[in-house]
Order: structure tokens, then C-alpha cells, then sequence
């Protein structure tokens, strides 16, 4: 688990820095009262040029219209493996 803005910042930087870049493509979402959740694909270009797609699903809790907890669903290890 990654807590605190600190750790938030380190964890995505070190994440975005071993991919060239990725596009989402929401396919379905979920409004509660304090809660916002939402299913879809990602495709990630790694830095070699080549392209994964995966399934992901997000839960968000809200406090004020602020998101406070993050909950990232989602199998990359596709994405780190060794490409032949």
C-alpha cells in the first residue's frame, strides 16, 4: 500500500518513467454517494514501441468532491514481461 503524497509521487513518477504512454478507454462507470468506480481497458506503449492492452477497474472515494482513497484493480504484469 501506498500512502502519503510523498510516496504517491515517487510510485507514479517510477511507474510513467518505464513507459512511453498509455490511453484508457472507460467502458462502464458507477456513481454512489461517496463513491465513483468505473471498468475499462488500458493500453500501455512500452518504451521498445510495442502495445498491451489490459483490463482494469477503479474504485474512488470522495470526501468533498476530493478524491481520499484510490483503489486500482487491474493485472499489468503483461506489460513487464519479456517481449520475444
Amino acid at each position: 500500500m501506498i500512502t502519503g503524497t510523498e510516496q504517491i509521487g515517487a510510485a507514479v513518477s517510477a511507474f510513467f518513467s518505464a513507459i512511453a504512454s498509455c490511453h484508457h478507454q472507460l467502458l462502464l462507470t458507477w456513481h454512489g454517494t461517496d463513491t465513483v468506480a468505473c471498468e475499462g481497458t488500458v493500453t500501455y506503449t512500452r518504451l521498445n514501441g510495442s502495445k498491451v492492452t489490459v483490463p482494469f477497474a477503479n474504485v474512488f472515494e470522495m470526501r468533498s468532491a476530493k478524491i481520499c482513497a484510490y483503489r486500482i484493480y487491474i493485472d499489468n504484469s503483461p506489460l513487464f514481461a519479456v517481449v520475444a
